[in-house]
Parts: structure tokens; C-alpha cells; sequence
């Protein structure tokens, strides 16, 4: 497996399998599904960039790649693909055995194509050959207290500090309505007003903001920062009107600032016993209106900045009354939330037209009250959007992502902008669709399976917005069919190739390449290459994330069974033991760790949804669906490390066995990082013993895992909420909600003194492999 991890390096994929069952029903007896974790524009410093256009093969369109067969002598390349013989064009005569291109060197799996000239096929038009300036709508709610207002602009007049300068900025605001701001008018604050109680169409937004057709005969064309009347920026004819409202950041951000400084919380008056009127929908409907009428095409980015419920107009999550609740996991089961479906229709809708756009939704979402993400999901998640959920504006889970978002550098996210993903594999494999954040484009094909899942029946999908993290799980099916192998005889490995067009933080357009080869194995014969291909994180996390859409897909789908029955079939079929007999059940090293993580899995956050509102889930769960398997492995088993005075940072089992009174733990949960203090550490802490000169080496204990929880917390995005706690403290329970309940309030062994038991009557993990053992034996 050490080759798989080195591979993920430059590729950026991991499959669940690395070997292949040649058949369907093997396939089927694999248990987990057949897919591969793939990061599009992974960041990896082995990456070579080719600034000359890729080579396709004519018949399947597939790009030259290292598995090519080439025949040196009469200039032909042969497509793994589709067999077709290709000839090399002119340009390539020079290539021998010893001089070959960059895309034929083994080691390049992945390469990346620099297509920027293809916008400068004009070199007298500097409109076209310029790279599109990248567009930030900034949407903020004011129906928010003057403390949480004042949080939000100081970080707004941050991040427009960060804006590189060419980059351009708007500004809408909502309340009760929606006011645009022109922010080309520098004279005075002048602004339009929509209503929020009715949906506006995309037509009705550019008549009012005088960008319609009609509306702009006879105006005066240009503007700063965009190409004349009729010139053409990414192929599209920009609109004249639009530098009104969309102004470079180092041309607005004085009049902006001017903006936020006399901004005040919604006037409109709120009745007792009600909420505040907030039309969010319409506020990002005309968002949308805005950008496609003024750049469709070019990379742009809505940033909702949201502070409590929908309560007007479409969208609308709640009602005005106080005496509604919000709608919990038990409404939505019985259907008994009657906002929940229209909102969810009409942000369906908002995503079409963003996707058609090429903009992307980006949602910050802080109130202690839900605030509808659970149903502007579909939005964020099928435009590749960023999210982040916090307590308050002022919270540093909110303050510190916002800030990371522009900041440039190490610290950089890499956003892109206008991608596009399209898959091509041996004619063997069909492709069922794609979990993650992405929306398909509908282009059928041969590869295309009859079974879909998540994003499907295509092998082509839009990516609005993404990062160098994003991450997408593509699930394959197995299905050989006589024209597979044109020669008659089985070719032992199979092909995959990704490829994806996307447009740089910098605006140009790049094309990166991914060629991955796995082998076919008879596992009819023997499973014991299957067995040793099987990468046990990158399968808990394709589970994880086909539980997710099943519990969201599927009504009364039994989360905890499936993955039971699921576990208890893999095991049953890849164990080593007689019939019957538990005591005689051993698993391949190549398995051992996974029943632990479905163990974790029952128990998270994405399966167990009781104590989470219906918005914390779905934020959990889009994140788990982005993120790379790294990361996802760790929101579904946390990492835990001990702090001792005789031992350093050491891994520690998650277990309630691992706390100590004289210890420190860490605990990386990915959504939070805990710092526990054991209760004789927290005494002495609170005695002062740190500030003493003879007890350093007890003040450098209790810092070395405040400077470990840092460095996660800079390095992450979101950034997690850091919880800093004692045995026995309330905030403890962050802890032991994780742990394996190994010692529970009803144990029947003793429990070391200094450590602790957890209140809970959920199973520890050895009782749940004692049933795994008894049920996988039987006849």
C-alpha cells in the first residue's frame, strides 16, 4: 500500500479497491462499492506545467499519457482507451525513445496544460487577451443586534483590504428588503430597493437596475476593469451597465467603507412575540440577477453573510410567530415542517441559474437560532460553495475563516473558478455519478451506468468553485461486455482518466490531466490480491459519504443496519475462521482497522443526528463530502494524543481508558480540537505552579498541546472551535462524546483510579466485535 499512499502524492486519488473484480457479480461481493477519492487541482510541487495544447485521440478524445503505446519509428501513438492509432501531428517529429514530451514520462501521471492562449488568439485586442477579473458580491444581513452588525463590518472591511486590486466588488444588503448599492456613485449613498415578499424574476431585477436590454440602448458603453460594448471577455459580451454596481476593490473600497460605516441594523419595527422580517431568498435572487446579467461566464462568487432564519418571501424557512420553532430532525421525518420543501425548490432553482451562470454560493451562517442552511444546501453544494457555521460573528470560528478565504500565499485556499470534470475509462467500467460538489451536465455516453448515485447519468460535470482541498468520490460499475476487448484477449489492467478545465485564482484557464491504471483481478480464483489492494480510510470514507446521501435520498432508510449488515457481509466474506466458531475469527491486516472505523461511523455526527439540528447536519455533511480522505477520516475518528510529564505527545487510543489525572489530552475531531486537562494537571494549574521557576517542565507540559492545537487550527479551513477544558468540567463532554464508552456508569470491571466512566448505554467497541465475530461465522 505504501506505492497507493506515494501515488496519492501527485494524483490525488485513492479507491476503495486497487485491484478490480473482472465481473458484476464479483464486484457485488466486494461489499463496499467500487470508487475512487479524486482532489481535481491537488496541490503538489512534482506537477509539471506544459504551456503548448494536449494531444487527443480522435476517436475517444482521451490526452496523450504515459500508458500510451508509441511506436517511434512511424510516429503513432496507440489510446489505452479506445485502441485507436493516432499519428502524431509535426510539431512532435523530433520525439524519439530518448526525447519524449513531458505528458509520456512515467512519473507524470498528472500533468497540467497552461490553455491561456487560447483567449489570445487576437493580440491587438488586450480585452480579450486579459484574464477576466475575478468578482466578489458581498450579501450581508442586517437584521442582526448592533454588537453582532459591528463584528461582521469590521471583517468585511478586512477582507476587502485583502482583494487583490483588480478584483471586483458589489455590495447588496437585506432586511425586510433588498437594497443594491451602486457603488459607482461615489457622490452620495444611492441605492435600489426590492420587495422582499415576492420572487423576482432574472428579467425583472435588470429592468429595475436599468441593465436590460432596453434599458442600455443609448448608454454610454465601458466602464473600469471591463472590455467596450460588443468586445468579448471569456467569449461572452460583458455588460456596459454593470461598473455601477461591480467597481475594482482598489477603485470602492473608500466609497464602500463609507457604505458600512453608516449602515444600521434593520429599521423596520419587529412585534413582540415575533421575529424579524428577513428576506434572504430574495436577496441572493437578485445577487444572481445581478452577476448574470453583468459577466455570465467569468469566475464570480456570492457571499452570503447570514444571521438568523428566512421569515419573508421565498425561501422562507419559518414563520414571523415566536411561537414556531424552527423546524427539528423529527419535523422533517414526519413531514411536519410545511416551509421545508418549497424553500428547498426554490433554491434548486437558484442553483440551476448559478450553474448556468458559472457563479458560485458561498453561505456564513452565524446565529445561535438555525438559519435555513439545511435548505440552501442544494445551492451551495451543486455550486462548489464554501460554508462555515458559527455561534457569532464575532466568534474566531467565523472571524478567522473569513479572513482565510482572501488571504494569499501558504495560507492560500486556491480558489478557482469555472471548472469542468469530465471522466473517461476502459470500456469495462460505467460510471453510476459523483458525491461532492459538483452538478451534472447530462452528457450521456456509453460509460454511463443505468445505476445512479449522487450526481449522475453523465461523465461530464460542472464545478463552479473550487479549491485545492476539493474533493469528489466517483462511483464505478463493473460491466464487461464483448466489444471490451476488440483483440479477444483480457488486458490486465484497466485505465481511467480525469480531466479538468478550470480558471486559476489569477484568471487564467488551465487543463490538469490525471491518467490512473489499476490491475484486473479473477477474484472467482483467489481474493488474496483483491484483499491486499483494499485501502481501508479511503473505503470508511466512500461509506461514510454514501451513508450521508442515503439518510438525505432515501425515506425510513436504517442507517445503523445497513452499515451493520454491510460490515458483518465484508467480513464474512474476506475473514479467516471456521464455521460457526467466533473464537476462531482473524481478519487480514489489510481489513483490521476498518470495523473500528464503522464502529466511530454508527456513533458520529453523520449518522447519529439526534442531538444536531437539521443545519448542523447538512453543514457536517458537506464538508465531510469536500474534503479530502484525510480530513473526512478524521471527522469520522477523531485522532487522539496524551500529554505526560514522562512521555511527550503520543498517540492515545480513543478510549475513555486514556484519560488520566495527571495527563493532558488532545483530541482533533476536525470540527473542534479539545484540549482536556486531567484533574490533578488542573489543579496544580490553577495553584499557579506553571508561573514558578522551578517548575518549568510542568509550564512547557501544559503549552506543548496549546502550540499542537494551534498549528491544526491555522492550518485548517473551516477553522474549528478550540475548546479548552477540565475533568469533571461541563465542557468535557466535547471529549467524551468521542471516546469509546469502554467503562460506562453500569461497568462491572474497576476503574483506574484518575480516569473516568461515561454515561451513556451505547455498546464499547469490543462488545460491538464480539457480535461481528458471532454473526460473520455463522452458517
Amino acid at each position: 500500500m505504501a506505492g497507493e499512499m506515494d501515488a496519492e502524492g501527485i494524483d490525488g486519488v485513492r479507491m476503495s479497491w486497487n485491484v478490480w473484480p473482472r465481473s458484476k457479480v464479483e464486484a457485488s461481493k466486494c461489499v463496499i462499492p467500487i470508487a475512487a477519492s479524486i482532489s481535481p487541482i491537488w496541490h503538489h510541487k512534482d506537477i509539471p506545467n506544459l504551456p503548448y495544447l494536449p494531444l487527443r485521440c480522435k476517436s475517444c478524445s482521451c490526452i496523450l499519457n504515459p500508458y500510451c503505446r508509441v511506436d517511434f519509428t512511424v510516429k503513432i501513438w496507440i489510446c489505452p482507451f479506445c485502441f485507436q492509432r493516432n499519428q502524431f501531428p509535426p510539431h512532435y517529429s523530433s520525439i524519439s525513445e530518448h526525447n519524449v514530451p513531458a505528458e509520456l514520462y512515467p512519473q507524470y501521471t498528472t500533468v497540467e496544460y497552461n490553455l491561456q492562449q487560447q483567449f489570445q488568439q487576437n493580440p491587438n485586442d488586450s480585452a480579450s487577451g486579459s484574464a477576466p477579473p475575478p468578482v466578489f458580491l458581498f450579501v450581508l444581513d442586517t437584521c442582526l443586534i448592533e454588537e453582532e452588525l459591528d463584528f461582521v463590518k469590521s471583517a468585511l472591511k478586512r477582507a476587502i483590504g485583502l482583494l487583490p486590486e483588480h478584483a471586483l466588488v458589489g455590495f447588496v444588503s437585506f432586511g425586510t428588503q433588498v437594497q443594491v448599492h451602486e457603488l459607482g456613485f461615489a457622490d452620495l449613498s444611492k441605492v435600489y430597493v426590492f420587495r422582499g415578499t415576492k420572487e423576482i424574476t432574472k428579467e425583472q431585477i435588470l429592468d429595475q437596475l436599468g441593465l436590460s436590454l432596453s434599458a442600455q440602448r443609448g448608454a454610454a458603453p465601458g466602464g473600469p476593469g471591463f472590455p467596450q460594448r460588443g468586445a468579448v471577455g471569456n467569449g461572452v459580451v460583458a455588460n456596459s451597465g454593470v461598473s455601477r454596481f461591480l467597481l475594482p476593490a482598489s477603485d470602492c473600497e473608500y466609497t464602500l467603507n463609507s457604505v458600512l460605516d453608516e449602515l444600521q441594523p434593520d429599521q423596520w419595527p419587529v412585534q413582540p412575540g415575533h421575529r424579524a422580517a428577513r428576506c434572504t431568498g430574495v436577496a441572493l435572487s437578485v445577487a444572481a440577477g445581478l452577476l448574470g446579467a453583468c459577466l455570465p461566464g467569468t469566475g464570480a462568487r456570492i457571499i452570503a453573510l447570514v444571521g438568523g432564519p428566512c421569515t419573508e418571501g421565498p425561501g422562507t424557512i419559518v414563520s414571523k410567530e415566536l411561537s414556531e420553532p424552527v423546524r427539528s430532525h423529527k419535523d422533517l421525518d414526519k413531514d411536519a415542517a410545511p416551509h421545508f420543501r418549497r424553500a428547498v425548490k426554490f433554491y434548486e432553482n437558484l442553483a440551476k441559474q448559478l450553474v448556468t451562470q458559472g457563479h458560485v454560493l458561498d453561505l456564513y451562517a452565524s446565529a445561535l437560532d438555525q438559519v435555513g442552511v439545511a435548505e440552501m444546501k442544494v445551492a451551495v453544494e451543486r455550486t462548489g460553495g464554501l460554508v462555515v457555521l458559527a455561534e457569532s460573528f464575532g466568534h474566531s470560528v467565523f472571524k478567522d475563516s473569513f479572513k482565510r478565504m482572501f488571504e494569499e500565499g501558504e495560507q492560500s485556499l486556491g480558489l478557482s473558478f469555472n471548472g469542468n470534470l469530465e471522466i473517461s475509462c476502459s470500456k469495462e467500467i460505467k460510471i453510476q455519478g459523483i458525491i461532492g460538489p459538483c452538478t451534472s451536465l447530462e452528457k450521456k455516453g456509453p460509460a454511463v451506468s443505468d445505476t445512479v448515485i449522487g450526481q449522475g447519468n453523465t461523465t461530464s460535470w460542472k464545478i463552479c468553485g473550487l479549491d485545492k482541498t476539493t474533493c469528489f468520490t466517483v462511483f464505478f460499475d463493473v460491466s464487461p461486455t464483448d466489444r471490451s476487448n476488440p483483440q479477444g484477449t483480457a488486458n490486465p489492467q484497466l485505465y481511467l482518466q480525469f480531466l479538468t478545465s478550470y480558471q486559476n485564482p489569477e484568471g487564467q484557464l488551465r487543463l490538469r490531466v490525471t491518467t490512473v491504471t489499476r490491475k484486473w483481478v479473477d477474484s472467482a480464483v483467489s481474493t488474496e490480491e483483491l484483499v491486499e489492494g483494499f485501502d481501508q480510510e479511503a473505503a470508511a470514507v466512500i461509506m461514510a459519504r454514501l451513508t450521508s446521501l442515503k439518510m438525505e435520498m432515501e425515506e425510513e432508510f436504517d442507517a445503523t443496519r445497513w452499515i451493520d449488515r454491510s460490515l458483518i457481509r465484508l467480513c464474512s466474506r474476506f475473514g479467516d475462521y471456521r464455521k460457526d466458531d467466533p473464537t476462531s475469527f482473524t481478519l487480514n491486516p489489510s481489513f483490521s482497522i476498518f470495523p473500528q472505523f464503522m464502529f466511530n461511523l454508527r456513533r458520529s455526527q453523520f449518522v447519529q443526528v439526534f442531538n444536531n439540528s437539521p443545519d448542523e447536519t447538512a453543514y457536517f455533511r458537506m464538508l465531510l463530502n469536500r474534503e479530502c480522505i484525510k480530513n473526512s477520516v478524521v471527522m469520522i475518528q477523531p485522532s487522539l494524543l496524551s500529554y505526560s510529564f514522562n512521555m511527550g505527545a503520543t498517540p492515545a487510543l480513543l478510549d475513555v481508558s486514556s484519560i488520566a489525572a495527571d495527563r493532558i489530552l488532545l483530541l482533533d475531531a476536525y470540527f473542534s480540537v479539545v484540549v482536556f486537562h486531567g484533574m490533578t494537571i488542573a489543579q496544580w494549574r490553577n495553584s499557579g505552579y506553571q508561573n514558578q521557576p522551578e517548575h518549568q517542565a510542568f509550564a512547557q507540559l501544559l503549552q506543548a498541546p496549546q502550540e499542537e492545537a494551534q498549528y491544526i487550527v491555522h492550518e485548517r479551513y473551516p477553522v474549528p472551535r478550540l475548546v479548552v477544558c477540565d475533568q469533571h468540567g461541563s465542557q468535557a463532554r466535547f471529549l467524551l462524546a468521542r471516546l469509546n464508552p469502554s467503562a460506562t456508569y453500569n461497568s462491572q470491571h474497576d476503574v483506574a483510579a484518575g480516569s473516568d466512566v461515561i454515561f451513556t448505554d451505547d455498546v464499547s467497541l469490543q462488545v460491538f466485535f464480539e457480535h461481528l465475530q458471532r454473526l460473520a461465522v455463522q452458517s
